[in-house]
């Protein structure tokens, strides 16, 4: 690729312009995913007496479980985890997602061995950090437009970064350790980030749709499209015949465990009389194993089976980035993230110094292009697409030409 001198100028100021907005906010996430990405491994010890019993004798029967936790859970169970082991206390869960809490019940005594509310968790902290910076919706907005000027950081960092001269093994691979620091601190920010560009743009991928914005408007574009979730994989369209006694956990229990599904499987309770048990299983290292299937609460027998070929292709592929950034593939994808999670600080600290090092007293020194320099269709036709996939970011930049428009203008009445 032979690279344009002064489109290079050019791509290089808005590739500083997209580093000063971006890079604080980036060195916190990175650091947050960091620490994220040990969830199990720091709730592990400290919820092993909750999660785990003492075999002694006969287990009691999950409907006599459930009762107990009727009468103890700070909101009715909507779902069961179903056990796998006989030393595991059995997960009854209220709520989704941040409002999310689970009761355990010891299956032999029958008592509360002790309860995990989702939000009073020092994780869940981390992850609203992670997520929206602590500061709710107008914080997940931020989240969304500092990860929309890193796709332009990325973009406008590769051309740059690419060798216009032929290719060294110095520079390009290797920091330059016999000049000076700046230079040296300059290297080790493009080089990394040279390794870990397509990585950046698949983890960035995986947390856009938990953003507000894209997020939406991608859920959108999956209903017009019919490519999302099928309507039946909830159990809103779904009805249950009622002809006689409704069917205990433990009976729906048995035949759910017939079906030899991976992963974690969770029992979703009935809404209602004509309301139905769905069976379905968490298997991220598996994705096309999942599946859900909806019983008849009276009669046990399976009404409609999704599988994932059911799902759209849009969902599908959400699901897998999604899988991607949380590093939930195994332990080569925990360790991939890890690795990038650490980079990306690296990269982002050594970018800071060398622009410490480089900045002139009471100046940005935001990088200067020729005035005879013309943006092209083709750069603009790119820009108008980024900010229709990415609204706050269009918004961003509207609002940056339009103070760099207002400074010239302000020059040039000042000269006149």
């Amino acid at each position: 690729m032979k690279k344009k001198s002064k489109l290079n100028k050019w791509l290089w100021k808005w590739h500083f312009i997209a580093g000063i907005i971006s890079l604080p906010f980036v060195l916190i996430l990175s650091i947050t995913g960091m620490i994220y990405l040990f969830k199990s491994d720091y709730e592990a010890p400290r919820q092993k007496h909750i999660k785990e019993v003492t075999v002694i004798g006969t287990p009691i029967s999950l409907q006599e479980q459930w009762l107990t936790a009727n009468s103890n859970a700070i909101k009715k169970p909507n779902s069961l985890i179903i056990p796998t082991s006989p030393n595991q206390a059995t997960e009854f869960i209220s709520g989704r997602f941040g409002s999310k809490s689970s009761l355990f019940i010891n299956p032999y005594t029958g008592k509360v061995s002790g309860e995990i509310i989702s939000k009073k968790t020092g994780m869940h902290t981390i992850r609203k950090l992670h997520g929206e910076l602590l500061m709710g919706k107008f914080g997940t907005k931020i989240i969304e437009l500092i990860a929309s000027w890193m796709i332009v950081l990325i973009v406008t960092g590769l051309y740059v970064w690419w060798p216009s001269k032929g290719w060294k093994l110095k520079g390009y691979f290797v920091p330059r350790t016999h000049l000076d620091k700046r230079t040296f601190y300059r290297d080790i920010h493009a080089i990394s980030g040279f390794w870990i560009s397509i990585l950046l743009l698949m983890i960035l991928a995986g947390g856009f749709p938990w953003t507000d914005v894209f997020g939406n408007n991608f859920k959108q574009i999956q209903k017009l499209t019919n490519t999302g979730y099928p309507t039946t994989w909830q159990t809103n369209q779904i009805q249950s015949n009622p002809s006689r006694n409704p069917l205990t956990l433990d009976q729906i229990v048995a035949k759910a465990k017939t079906r030899q599904l991976p992963g974690t499987v969770t029992l979703s309770f009935p809404k209602g009389p004509k309301g139905v048990f769905s069976v379905s299983n968490f298997n991220p290292s598996d994705l096309s194993s999942q599946q859900k299937i909806h019983f008849d609460q009276y009669s046990g027998e399976p009404i409609l089976k999704h599988t994932w070929k059911d799902v759209g292709i849009l969902m599908r592929g959400r699901m897998w980035f999604m899988a991607f950034h949380q590093g939930e593939f195994g332990v080569w994808n925990w360790w991939l993230m890890l690795s990038t999670a650490i980079i990306l600080t690296i990269m982002s600290a050594s970018a800071i110094v060398s622009y410490v090092l480089r900045k002139r007293r009471k100046s940005w020194d935001v990088p200067k292009v020729p005035v005879s320099f013309k943006v092209g269709y083709g750069i603009i036709a790119i820009l108008v697409v980024l900010s229709v996939i990415f609204p706050l970011f269009g918004i961003s930049l509207l609002l940056i030409l339009g103070i760099e428009y207002g400074r010239k203008k302000y020059k040039l009445t000042k000269t006149s």
